[in-house]
């Protein structure tokens, strides 16, 4: 099946087949070659958060004297979001997490069909992100994977030693609210190119309530990379870093189409008058 892509600024490249000029800025392309273009930018995109953001954690957290800390992963980990929203999210909506993909859909903006082929560009690209990061990283001659690399955990592998309970209990809320503000920023009444900055403030707020608790998932994709590396206890508690960030993008994405979606009356958020 083809579809016809309109780009205002026009030279738009897609691959060769299947495409030809209609317009001035139009072209038919293979809906083969768009699904194409999504699933790389997921990959891209997902490859920069761990990449970023983990590896900000396992290189610079604890660097001697100029350690970047909990502040710094956690700024580290919104920018990853930040400038990945604005340059791949025109191709693919700016994903990077199988819980925001189930959250959109669970929203009403995302169709079901894409569910799978994004989760798994998703993962793929944040084990790609991890082997980067391992082959940085094992440059050093005192690495170990003992130090955790970056993998969430809860109890004894919780950097504040933060029982089960507590980090489900994180995981869902703290996924949850990222939800809510991805829908309210990305939402037709809201002021136009604002979203990516702040789904990226977001997400560095969230990282710097939950690093003492879980060292912060709200990400499937990101806690299954370093835990691939890790193996052993995080392998074991891995499940937790997927049903909980699910449970509450779900729970997020049900509650804003039934409750806050819906329209309100005038006037509009941004104080202008509605004609």
């Amino acid at each position: 099946m083809r579809v016809l892509l309109c780009h205002p600024s026009g030279a738009v490249r897609f691959r060769d087949q299947g495409r030809r000029r209609s317009g001035a800025h139009c072209y038919f392309v293979l809906e083969e070659d768009v699904m194409f273009a999504k699933l790389t930018a997921e990959f891209i995109g997902t490859l920069w958060l761990v990449l970023g953001g983990c590896g900000s954690a396992v290189l610079a957290a604890a660097f001697p004297e100029l350690g970047i800390g909990f502040v710094g992963v956690s700024l580290a980990f919104g920018l990853t979001v930040l400038t990945g929203a604005y340059a791949l999210g025109p191709i693919s909506g700016g994903h990077f997490n199988p819980a925001v993909s189930l959250g959109l859909w669970a929203g009403g903006r995302f169709p079901a069909a894409h569910l799978f082929p994004y989760i798994a560009a998703q993962v793929g690209g944040g084990i790609a992100g991890a082997a980067l990061l391992y082959l940085i990283a094992s440059g050093r001659a005192d690495f170990s994977l003992a130090g955790g690399f970056a993998s969430n955990g809860y109890g004894e592998h919780s950097p504040g030693g933060y029982s089960l309970t507590a980090g489900f209990v994180t995981e869902v809320v703290m996924t949850f609210m990222f939800l809510t503000v991805i829908l309210g920023a990305t939402h037709r009444r809201a002021p136009v190119g604002f979203a990516g900055l702040t789904i990226g403030l977001a997400l560095t707020l969230i990282h710097l309530i939950s690093i003492p608790v879980t060292n912060t998932s709200v990400n499937p994709a990101r806690s299954t990379a370093p835990a691939l590396f890790v193996g052993d206890w995080a392998m074991g508690q891995l499940w937790l870093f997927w049903l909980a960030p699910v449970l509450g993008a779900l729970i997020a994405g049900f509650l804003y189409r039934a409750i806050l979606e819906p329209e309100v009356g005038e006037p509009a958020i941004t104080g202008r008058n509605s004609r």
